[in-house]
């Protein structure tokens, strides 16, 4: 019987062997002088990270979901305040506007997936208090015309960039131009940690140094308390393996994208929707999506040929049973709700040979042309 190559959607395992003659002597250092939370080794990694997305400031965390919720307390959204937010994003980006307790307000999005930024005014209310777009598979959202409603309204903007670390738009990186910028560092993210890690960036020293406060218990110092806040403080050891880490990003970002252009070299474009490079652009492509109306059969046949896929997101987050309060129904957000039915994600990591996305490409493509001739 014949073997089937086997393309994983992922590979740690790859980036361990990389990794693991440098990564080891990290590890062993941190464990033995047993300071495991808080302190230089953190505040380095921030300043390095800080310096990367051109910001002023940055707060290491202990998720990216976290990330969320204390900008949005540092920003004082709360009750009565409305956040204005696409649906088809990790449920993450709405689940931490209801965890302040606001309101998320939706809107449509783009054939790129990313926020309609057409569609954001008629969308303010005077509850509404901030703008959070989602940098989507890496890919930015549409942030000039984003800013400037933020402006004129007088909104603050949140970047969800959990998925965008390393991305450009109009030369500025990810987490730069709104008034904070949220990252996670979740192992399958570009820029991983061995466990759950995130960090803010921003150029407000007073939104820098409230976020810093709500980490950790809302602590002035070890007596204390100013403000009721969380445990969600980085360990040592991800901070330390996110700075080495760290310096390896623009590499792997470079190999993304360069597997990114081998697919779009590739792939039959007659049959599917396949993410373009745009101008005044950098995309680090966390994800690769494309978008089909034969999706699902397409996936079957890649997984009996060994290529691992997967959707991200099969449900738009205004139709998930927690949303059942805020009264949406089918059909609000169609474009959305049509690429939930139409999304595949397909391997893109940077352990990937030309003969890997090849094979990838072979196969999307034999699965359409056989389609035509039936």
């Amino acid at each position: 019987m014949l073997s089937v190559k086997v393309i994983p959607y992922v590979n740690l395992s790859a980036q361990w062997n990389e990794e693991k003659e440098e990564l080891l002597p990290i590890v062993e250092e941190v464990l033995a002088m047993g300071g495991y939370v808080g302190g230089e080794k953190v505040e380095q990694f921030e300043s390095e990270v800080a310096q990367f997305c051109n910001s002023n400031y940055a707060v290491a965390l202990n998720s990216g979901t976290d990330a969320l919720i204390c900008a949005l307390r540092a920003l004082k959204i709360g009750p009565g305040s409305e956040v204005i937010t696409p649906p088809n994003s990790f449920i993450a980006s709405t689940s931490a506007i209801t965890h302040v307790g606001a309101k998320p307000v939706f809107v449509d999005v783009l054939p790129d997936q990313n926020m309609n930024p057409d569609l954001v005014e008629s969308a303010i209310t005077p509850s509404t208090r901030a703008i959070m777009p989602v940098h989507l598979t890496g890919r930015m959202a549409e942030m000039v015309e984003i800013c400037d409603l933020a402006d004129h309204f007088g909104l603050y903007v949140i970047e969800d960039a959990a998925q965008a670390i390393g991305s450009l738009y109009n030369d500025c990186p990810s987490g730069s131009i709104g008034n904070v910028g949220c990252f996670s560092t979740h192992p399958l993210k570009n820029l991983n940690a061995c466990g759950d890690g995130g960090f803010i960036t921003t150029n407000d020293h007073k939104i820098a140094e409230k976020i810093r406060l709500l980490r950790n218990h809302g602590l002035a110092d070890r007596n204390t308390v100013t403000d009721f806040g969380v445990v969600s403080r980085m360990d040592v050891l991800q901070a330390e393996i996110l700075r080495y880490r760290l310096g390896r990003l623009p590499s792997i970002i470079k190999r993304r994208r360069e597997n990114a252009s081998v697919y779009r070299a590739t792939l039959d474009s007659e049959y599917i929707y396949v993410p373009m490079e745009r101008k005044n652009r950098f995309d680090s492509y966390h994800t690769f999506v494309i978008q089909t109306n034969e999706r699902d059969a397409l996936q079957k046949v890649l997984k009996s040929k060994g290529v691992e896929t997967a959707i991200h997101y099969p449900v738009p987050i205004h139709l998930q049973p927690a949303c059942k309060y805020l009264g949406h129904r089918k059909g609000d957000f169609p474009v959305a709700e049509t690429q939930a039915d139409r999304i595949l994600t397909i391997p893109i990591h940077q352990y990937l040979q030309v003969s890997d996305l090849s094979y990838v490409s072979k196969n999307i493509n034999k699965f359409f042309k056989r389609k035509a001739s039936e």
